[in-house]
């Protein structure tokens, strides 16, 4: 992938066309790289972090800005610290030396030229499978250029409804273009294959965050998943950290408070109706002491 594309930006779907080497694009950043974390991260689904952790690299900034996001730290607040493609190599290097299970990529669209550079420097030493974990809003074509780098797409579906992810994410197309990278992922990667520990190194996890006062939109995304994948391609992660957490403006009172029983479990027991096969979270996990503490470390 050419760096010339950081000149006027079509990585992702607002297609803002910003020459980021001027200014910064709706990520927030301009052509540089910066993340800021990497780490063995135990805490992702069961075939992601199944032995020492997911080696994941925090990049910052995102093109969603959601109103709610548990990371705003480094999605919205420019949060992390300047690398070189070198670097960002040595860190894929360093954490696979740790025992990382895989090298997983966490909001990494708005870097990716810098990226793909970092991983031809050493793909010929990285033996751990390459995750991709996402906000879910990409474009189909981005997708397509990532063939032969990544292993595992760990794609959310945040939103159907093109109201709520305008309102959530000022994203009224959200979508309709995660529904068509999803499937552009799901075909690229193909069947899933496990290691013999039990890890994932081949395939889509599509995670989904339930939202308070939001069940009828999630039940509408769980029927598009099994009528549009297989079990055989896809798992899914239904998750239920939804935190209210205080930095979230009066003026969604919807969103300020924790999902309910009842909430999540339909959503669950659609699931489980479709023939989805995938991974339930318990309600203690909605807690800020899940979300990871950004300190640079790593890199």
């Amino acid at each position: 992938m050419n760096s010339d594309i950081y000149n006027s930006c079509t990585l992702c779907p607002r297609l803002c066309r910003i020459n980021r080497s001027v200014k910064p694009g709706y990520c927030g950043y301009g052509a540089s790289l910066y993340a800021a974390k990497a780490s063995l991260h135990k805490w992702e689904e069961p075939c992601i972090s199944y032995k020492n952790g997911a080696g994941t690299v925090f990049f910052s900034g995102c093109s969603l800005h959601c109103v709610y996001c548990q990371n705003n730290t480094i999605s919205s607040k420019h949060f992390g610290v300047e690398l070189t493609t070198r670097r960002l190599a040595d860190v894929f290097l360093d954490l696979q030396d740790k025992g990382a299970d895989n090298i997983e990529l966490v909001t990494p669209t708005h870097f990716l030229p810098d990226i793909i550079t970092a991983l031809d420097l050493v793909k010929h030493r990285l033996i751990v499978p390459i995750v991709y974990n996402t906000g879910g809003y990409e474009r189909a074509e981005t997708i397509a250029a990532l063939n032969g780098y990544i292993d595992v797409y760990l794609p959310d579906i945040k939103y159907f409804s093109p109201e709520i992810s305008a309102r959530y994410s000022n994203a009224p197309d959200y979508f309709e273009y995660t529904s068509k990278a999803v499937v552009a992922m799901t075909d690229q990667v193909g069947t899933i294959k496990y290691n013999d520990d039990g890890g994932l190194v081949k395939g889509t996890i599509i995670r989904h965050l339930v939202l308070p006062s939001h069940r009828r939109d999630s039940l509408k995304i769980i029927g598009w998943i099994a009528e549009n994948t297989s079990p055989d391609k896809v798992l899914v992660s239904i998750m239920n950290q939804y935190t209210p957490f205080d930095f979230i403006d009066d003026k969604f009172p919807e969103l300020k408070r924790r999902v309910t029983k009842m909430e999540y479990n339909s959503v669950v027991n659609y699931a489980c109706e479709l023939g989805l096969n995938g991974f339930t979270q318990q309600r203690s996990s909605a807690s800020e002491e899940y979300v990871p503490e950004f300190d640079i470390s790593g890199l």
